[in-house]
């Protein structure tokens, strides 16, 4: 049944006679059935103006409309609906709905068993309604600009806008607020007494805070006196004289960050991550924090910094910019208590350590510039000091790249900007590239410069084809690793420079050395494509042209000083021009063998061959005085066998040709041919697939599929007939598969034809001339293997994007988390699996063992690892990672992961069994980030210990 109440007039300024109408007027309906009374007082129809029509649904197209000019307060229409009846006393002026009842009034809305409007009053009344069993149903659900209300009794003025609610329940953010009685203002504040502030969503919660007093402003906090920790209705000690919960809505707010208190073994007490997140705009948000360290009585313990931001433009850019600065003690000032008297202490590199984190990503825009940014760099220590992080921990290289791209509108050029910087937290080798221009053009066809048209012939494909390309790299490259200079390997005597590199320290006073050490370059490249021709029907041919130079500002000289017997090299700013060209030209076919098995499953076998031969020549750029020093004099300087090195020219009895030494050692954009090559390269590349009946198909449309047996068994070999000696190529191996589709084989070997003399160095001689023949000699092989079981593989849930894990975060203020599971936590997958092996084989060659020079193992590395996840029960799941090395009989980094869901609360922990960073982590905390300090952690890590 609906009553629907509409406004006609407003309140009017002047009185005017209204006409009378009966007091009763009732309707009965074909059926017999007798309509809802319609009453309308007239004793104050002067006023005021309202239109009123009842609209009886019991029987449809019969309805009865009375208008009258009444007072009244109601500003817009007032819907109304309820199951089972409306009864509307209009002496009263009060309506009642009954079962289901539902009162829309603008931006207010309420649902319950029994509504009553008053409209003498302006109030609205609602209650639930006992069932047979004595159970309230139909408790009343109050909605207006406020918020959501759940209650046992609604009693609120729609004039006043002000309200008395009993057994109150609503939701403020990720909060819910419970009290015993709430009153409510016209400004939508609420006013609680015997209140409750929780992040359970449960009727009756799990834990929550207890306040005999309360006020909510709806989206901006929740304030509370005195109040205490509940948990399982078993009240706690915790509590403080008054409690602020900020409730913010849809936009953010500033406020403080509260720190965690605890102690560390080795720095005492400590408060982290404290601070304060600043939210100046919608575009920006700001978090600053920091750690402080007590010590001891005579050594500070030491402090970290932390700066955030993120921002981000719809539409046009979003990124992540943080700065992390750490200060602690050099040297052990605190020791631990425990019994052992060999407490492992990583000494830092430097007490002071700085990391910055950028990423900028913009949105694609067609025709426009391309402005990124990526970048992960800092203090080398920095890691092994303060992340928890494994993947970080174990990383031993890290890249950074900015980088700016654009193309230029109705032309085939396109240019980029580039800043990168890479660098090995090994051994603190940084590299940067400051800066990297490129300036590139599209492919280009000169018959089209000339307004020519494609015919399409045979004849006519030569010119088609031909195309050409263009690419201009200007960079400019600062390392802070000096390489070291060596000559024929190390043999002979240098003076200048240093023999086994150093690694300059990155602070001003060693500014010069470093630009000292610059090595800028320019590069152009030359794409030239003659085309694919296909030859006696079945064979394609595919010739090449390869033509690049490279242009330096730094070249090495080189002079033999007889008195030390050594080469002197000398540095000097000169202009040098390299340029390097060859051609070639390889032949191809495929060649399908199709064996048919007429078997119930099994459609046939199809081995694909494709066989190549091509052919590469390169002038010898040796002579060339620009590119190498080869008329160096070195008297009568000998090698360790006593023999004469070459003198301007001539040959020697070691390698056959004249020595000669690069003008541009450590050129980054690489050297000219040092010697001529003419080869021949063949290859034979094989693919085995069998036809299957598929399994999935059940309309006929696709019967069968196909099933790799083997990716590809790859030989490959050549000749060089511009080389003195060792004119055969050695043979590469490859073999690849994949069984199941989970098992993944790479197998790499690679073969030589030569014999070696005692020393191990190979000699003109091939192997099947030696007494005991044989083809080829096994010298390198690598075999990897890599397995993942996961029972529900069949859905592919590793492909799919993976639950969110709870919002609350144990560490907030550090963008690295403790949480182990704080990517994802799948409980949909019961356990996976990942498994994988490595192993490489080197010929140690023909030199025997030593007491004082053990003979090199043939097994370089051989190392197995493992991770995956096992779901215990349906809210906890356990991660695992570690693995073996073989070759050192040592278990590899090991680290056992835990999350346990506890509805509205987590706990979460990580173990480290062995190594450098041995120790626990176990946090118990609220789910919701707006009681992220409710938490309790336990931890012994390696920044504690």
């Amino acid at each position: 049944m609906l009553l629907v109440l509409s406004i006609s007039g407003a309140w009017a300024q002047q009185q005017r006679p209204a006409k009378p109408v009966p007091a009763v007027v009732p309707r009965v309906n074909s059926d017999g059935r007798q309509t809802t009374n319609v009453l309308a007082d007239t004793s104050r129809a002067a006023r005021g103006t309202r239109l009123v029509s009842a609209i009886d649904t019991s029987a449809a197209g019969d309805s009865l409309r009375v208008g009258a000019e009444v007072k009244g307060d109601i500003k817009t229409t007032v819907k109304y609906s309820a199951k089972d009846s409306i009864r509307f006393d209009v002496q009263k002026k009060v309506a009642y709905l009954y079962d289901e009842a539902n009162v829309d009034y603008g931006d207010l809305s309420l649902k319950a068993a029994v509504i009553t409007v008053d409209y003498g009053q302006n109030l609205l009344k609602a209650n639930g309604a006992p069932d047979s069993a004595g159970k309230v149903q139909g408790r009343p659900v109050f909605k207006d600009a406020g918020g959501l209300y759940q209650a046992g009794t609604i009693n609120y003025n729609f004039k006043t806008r002000k309200g008395k609610i009993a057994d109150a329940v609503t939701q403020q953010g990720e909060g819910f607020v419970h009290a015993g009685i709430v009153k409510k203002n016209a400004l939508n504040e609420i006013f609680g007494r015997n209140g409750q502030y929780t992040t359970c969503n449960l009727e009756h919660p799990h834990f929550h805070i207890n306040a005999t007093k309360m006020k909510v402003i709806p989206g901006e906090k929740v304030v509370t006196g005195p109040f205490n920790l509940v948990i399982s209705d078993i009240p706690t000690p915790l509590g403080f004289l008054f409690g602020y919960f900020p409730t913010p809505g849809k936009s953010r707010a500033s406020g403080l960050i509260f720190p965690t208190f605890g102690q560390s073994a080795d720095r005492g007490f400590f408060l982290r991550n404290g601070g304060y997140y600043f939210a100046p705009n919608e575009y920006i948000g700001l978090r600053l924090t920091g750690d402080v360290y007590a010590g001891n009585a005579e050594a500070f313990g030491g402090f970290a910094l932390r700066g955030e931001m993120q921002y981000i433009k719809r539409y046009n850019y979003n990124g992540l910019l943080s700065i992390d600065y750490t200060q602690r003690p050099a040297n052990l000032i605190l020791r631990s208590e425990a019994l052992n008297t060999n407490v492992e202490f990583r000494r830092p590199r430097s007490p002071k350590t700085i990391w910055i984190n950028w990423n900028h990503t913009p949105t694609p825009r067609p025709g426009g510039g391309r402005f990124s940014a990526s970048v992960q760099a800092g203090s080398t220590d920095y890691n092994q000091q303060n992340s928890f992080d494994t993947r970080r921990y174990l990383t031993p290289s890290f890249n950074s790249t900015i980088s700016y791209q654009k193309q230029i509108r109705n032309s085939p050029i396109n240019y980029s900007l580039q800043l990168s910087q890479n660098q090995n937290t090994q051994t603190g080798v940084m590299n940067f590239v400051l800066p990297d221009i490129s300036v590139q053009v599209a492919r280009q066809y000169p018959y089209q410069w000339f307004g020519i048209e494609p015919k399409g012939r045979f004849y006519d494909q030569f010119y088609e084809q031909f195309a050409i390309t263009y690419n201009l790299i200007g960079r400019n490259e600062i390392s802070n690793l000096e390489q070291p200079r060596l000559l024929n390997g190390g043999v002979i005597p240098v003076i200048g420079g240093t023999a086994t590199g150093r690694t300059i320290p990155f602070d001003f006073s060693s500014l010069a050395p470093l630009l000292n050490n610059a090595q800028p370059t320019i590069q152009h490249q030359f794409g030239i494509t003659l085309g694919n021709y296909t030859v006696f029907k079945y064979l394609s041919l595919n010739p090449t042209i390869n033509y690049g130079e490279s242009w330096y500002f730094k070249r090495l000289n080189y002079n033999f000083e007889p008195e030390a017997q050594a080469v002197r090299i000398d540095t000097v700013s000169q202009f040098g021009r390299l340029y390097n060209y060859s051609g070639g030209a390889s032949l191809s076919t495929n060649i399908y063998g199709i064996l048919p098995i007429k078997g119930a499953k099994i459609e046939a076998i199809r081995h694909k061959i494709t066989p190549s031969v091509s052919y590469s020549y390169a002038p010898d750029f040796s002579r060339n005085d620009n590119f190498y020093e080869s008329n160096l004099n070195l008297g009568a300087l000998r090698d360790a066998q006593g023999r004469l090195y070459n003198q301007f020219g001539q040959q020697n009895d070691i390698t056959r040709n004249p020595i000669a030494f690069s003008r541009f050692i450590g050129a980054t954009a690489g050297n000219a041919n040092g010697r001529a090559s003419s080869a021949v390269t063949i290859g034979l590349q094989n693919q085995i697939e069998m036809k299957v009946r598929s399994k999935n198909d059940t309309t006929g449309t696709t019967p069968f599929e196909k099933v790799s047996l083997i990716d590809g068994l790859d030989f490959n070999t050549g000749y060089d007939f511009a080389a003195d000696s060792l004119n055969l190529l050695p043979l590469a191996v490859t073999f690849r598969t994949q069984v199941a589709k989970k098992l993944n084989i790479v197998v790499n070997a690679g073969f030589v034809f030569y014999q070696r003399d005692s020393t191990g160095r190979f000699i003109n001689e091939y192997l099947f001339n030696q007494p005991k023949r044989r083809l080829a000699q096994l010298t390198t092989a690598t075999l990897n293997l890599s397995y993942q079981f996961n029972p529900a593989a069949g859905t592919k849930k590793s492909t799919v994007a993976r639950e969110v894990a709870p919002t609350n975060d144990p560490v907030l203020g550090n963008p690295v988390r403790v949480d182990p599971y704080e990517d994802y936590v799948d409980f949909d997958i019961p356990w996976e699996l990942s498994t994988s092996f490595g192993a490489t084989y080197q010929d140690p060659g023909p030199i025997p063992g030593r007491p004082n020079r053990p003979r090199a193992d043939a097994l370089t590395v051989a190392s197995l690892n493992l991770s995956g996840s096992v779901k215990l029960t349906q809210n906890l799941r356990i991660g695992y990672s570690s693995g073996y090395d073989f070759r050192s009989n040592q278990v590899s980094f090991t680290s056992l992961d835990f999350y346990r869901d506890l509805h509205c609360w987590q706990i979460s922990g990580s173990w480290f069994p062995f190594g450098i960073r041995q120790g626990y982590n176990v946090t118990i905390a609220a789910k919701s980030s707006l009681l992220q300090d409710l938490k309790l952690n336990r931890n012994r890590t390696f920044q504690n210990r």
